[in-house]
């Protein structure tokens, strides 16, 4: 299986992103990794290892989109930019999955342009990984769909209900609606119709899920629309550093606290390695018939190996196919609701 990788998206590239390909493809004998993006300063960086993995190969894209670029006018223009071509491979068949750590409305953009999306999706989504008390929630939308229809998000619980089970190995994940409370009655027209729509399914669905309580682990998915789903990964990611960066503050101050903060590390390191993004690899774009897997800005060289996991993964998994299989027979539920 080849796996192409934009090799010029992110805040660390291509120094990070070539790293984390390596690193797969040495763990990953049995795939390829393609690197995309400029041919001269990919290989400068491939020059500074002693050996390199002979399942890395490259492919030259002139062009980058950059992170303030407008999305759609940059895939349109930039026909040539790492992204485009990254994704342009597996829209050709010459690679399973694409992994970007670059912009993200450019990486939806076109996985949507040129992948376009599987038979009955209406609306693709990007299903991010959230830490809880009892393992890993998946929220999804937290970007492609600021949009949405109540059909949207009945379509996000089933796609990620199949890549839950498929790829976090949950027998009957829960479905939960993000909501401004638990009764049956609240929110606005959006989320009433599409509680109504979760209900009459044969999801396991929950019922609302309201903010306080995504790291609860009352629900394995929380479905949202994308706009609410984007505010709340960064204002997650950011309560998350901040945390972290208080209390290292705070134990500094003192001799006898930075001693608690020493003997307090067996603990404190498990919940850094549950809060650091690095550990997901990235988010997949369920939805799109092929498979594309949206990183973070920051990603460094182990986000991206986990991102290149995630992608086989989902490959291997059939994840797609199994998607396109339930959406034809929930449809066919929600057809009546509605």
């Amino acid at each position: 299986m080849k796996v192409a990788v934009d090799a010029m998206g992110g805040d660390k590239a291509p120094h990070e992103i070539v790293k984390g390909s390596i690193l797969a493809a040495q763990q990953f004998q049995d795939s390829e990794i393609l690197l995309v993006g400029d041919g001269k300063a990919i290989q400068r960086e491939l020059e500074s290892y002693r050996t390199i993995p002979k399942n890395i190969t490259t492919h030259h894209a002139s062009q980058v989109v950059g992170m303030e670029d407008p999305a759609t006018y940059s895939i349109r223009q930039k026909t040539n930019s790492s992204i485009t071509q990254t994704v342009g491979l597996v829209a050709k068949g010459e690679a399973v999955a694409a992994v970007s750590a670059g912009n993200t409305g450019a990486v939806v953009a076109a996985a949507t342009l040129h992948l376009r999306t599987l038979k009955g999706v209406r609306r693709p989504g990007i299903a991010a990984p959230f830490p809880t008390r009892s393992g890993v929630c998946l929220v999804i939308d937290v970007g492609a769909n600021i949009a949405c229809k109540p059909i949207h998000l009945f379509q996000y619980g089933v796609m990620s209900t199949i890549f839950s089970k498929c790829i976090f190995g949950v027998k009957d994940p829960r479905v939960g609606l993000l909501n401004i409370g638990e009764e049956d009655a609240k929110g606005n027209d959006l989320a009433k119709e599409t509680f109504a729509l979760l209900s009459h399914s044969q999801l396991n669905f929950v019922g609302n899920i309201e903010g306080r309580e995504i790291f609860d682990g009352k629900a394995d998915i929380i479905v949202c629309e994308g706009f609410v789903g984007n505010v709340m990964l960064k204002f997650a990611e950011g309560l998350a550093t901040g945390i972290l960066s208080t209390i290292k503050a705070e134990a500094m101050k003192s001799f006898w606290s930075k001693l608690g903060l020493f003997l307090c590390k067996p603990a404190i390191a498990p919940l850094k390695a549950k809060t650091d993004f690095a550990e997901y690899g990235g988010a997949p774009l369920l939805g799109v018939n092929g498979v594309c897997i949206i990183c973070h800005g920051r990603s460094d060289s182990k986000a991206i190996l986990n991102a290149i996991r995630v992608a086989l993964q989902l490959s291997k998994n059939k994840v797609n196919e199994h998607i396109v299989s339930e959406l034809e027979k929930a449809d066919a539920s929600a057809s009546i609701v509605m």
